[in-house]
């Protein structure tokens, strides 16, 4: 049987991380491991809401940016059906906004999903946090002049996924609908949704909490911001929800999301230089790159796929190793950095693991 799978091994993993999170007084969090050589195993802990229930496999958390993974999965499927193509260049989708800055080398689909239009790294961030509505900052964006030609270097952005929003609504559907129609739905996730009104409509769902010091934390209220801007933070899901979307980029429901589009999501695309100084990572970070929604790093020889969401009150990550046949995620509904430190230490002790039995 596979380590990530033997049940003593994970056991201890999530002690040492219940431990901690004891100390820290954190409300909760869930873990997930997926391995194609054993079964599924979600570990949760703490409360989710008010009406004090534990946090279960079914909870409903916040991704925050993880939902670009899932953005990068329905153009992927989209691009298949051909109602949408990577190549498609985004004034195509918008006509009516001039984003182009350099005319032979227009921005495309594939270089908003992959982090490289050029334009400043979260450009225009403090305006969704202000609240202003999409087509306001869309229009900022239409002012700022790139750093670089489309393609050529790492620009991580939130705003400009509010373009393919926009283009959805004049399409007469929204992103929601489409992200149901052509991923939640065909994977039969339980529990995944778009929106604040969805997350807080769940049956049961892990409520935001922030630091008031070191080790106490308050709840506080979801807010509607970067919901506004859903191809880019607004899609949520629990942990069962999760384990199923990994086994997708594990290549575990084909029909869905299909070896090719899982190699074309994890091509590296453009190198990302300050994540090789990633607290928790950098002593096993060989390389990194952004690919099409995943970050794609060579952590201690192996290629982890990987991304990361950060909103007011929640944390998530998750990753998955092809070579290793294992993903993981882990959702919190409080603003922790153990969570950088958990994600690393697993892959670690995953990695030496696999190599390990490998040996035998």
């Amino acid at each position: 049987m596979a380590l990530a799978s033997n049940s003593e091994w994970l056991e201890s993993f999530y002690q040492a991380a219940s431990k901690q999170a004891k100390q820290q007084n954190l409300p909760g969090f869930a873990l997930v491991v997926v391995d194609k050589a054993g079964p599924t195993q979600i570990k949760t802990y703490g409360r989710a809401h008010k009406t004090g229930h534990k946090i279960d496999e079914n909870t409903v958390f916040r991704l925050a940016s993880v939902s670009k993974t899932f953005t990068a999965g329905l153009i992927a499927r989209q691009d298949a059906a051909r109602s949408l193509d990577w190549q498609t260049p985004l004034v195509s989708l918008l006509p009516d906004y001039k984003f182009d800055k350099y005319q032979k080398s227009p921005i495309l689909l594939r270089h908003l999903i992959g982090q490289s239009t050029g334009y400043t790294p979260n450009a225009y961030d403090n305006l969704i946090e202000a609240n202003y509505s999409l087509d306001r900052v869309l229009k900022h964006l239409v002012k700022l002049e790139p750093i670089c030609k489309p393609g050529y270097c790492y620009t991580y952005q939130n705003t400009l996924f509010g373009a393919l929003e926009k283009y959805y609504l004049n399409k007469g559907t929204s992103y929601a609908e489409q992200l149901t129609s052509h991923l939640i739905k065909p994977l039969k996730m339980p529990n995944a949704s778009i929106g604040k009104q969805a997350l807080i409509d769940s049956p049961e769902w892990a409520q935001p909490h922030v630091a008031i010091d070191r080790k106490k934390w308050a709840k506080v209220r979801v807010k509607d911001d970067y919901y506004r801007f859903s191809p880019a933070a607004g899609v949520n899901a629990s942990a069962s929800d999760m384990a199923i979307w990994l086994e997708a980029m594990l290549g575990m429901h084909p029909a869905v999301i299909s070896e090719k589009m899982i190699k074309e999501l994890t091509q590296p695309r453009v190198k990302t230089v300050n994540e090789l100084r990633r607290r928790g990572w950098r002593q096993s970070m060989r390389s990194a790159h952004y690919g099409l929604g995943w970050r794609v790093y060579n952590f201690n020889g192996v290629t982890i796929n990987y991304h990361g969401g950060w909103v007011q009150g929640y944390r998530a990550d998750v990753a998955f190793a092809p070579s290793l046949g294992v993903g993981y995620a882990m959702l919190m509904n409080a603003e922790s950095n153990l969570i950088n430190h958990m994600t690393a230490d697993f892959w670690r002790e995953q990695i030496k693991q696999k190599r390990l039995l490998a040996k035998r």
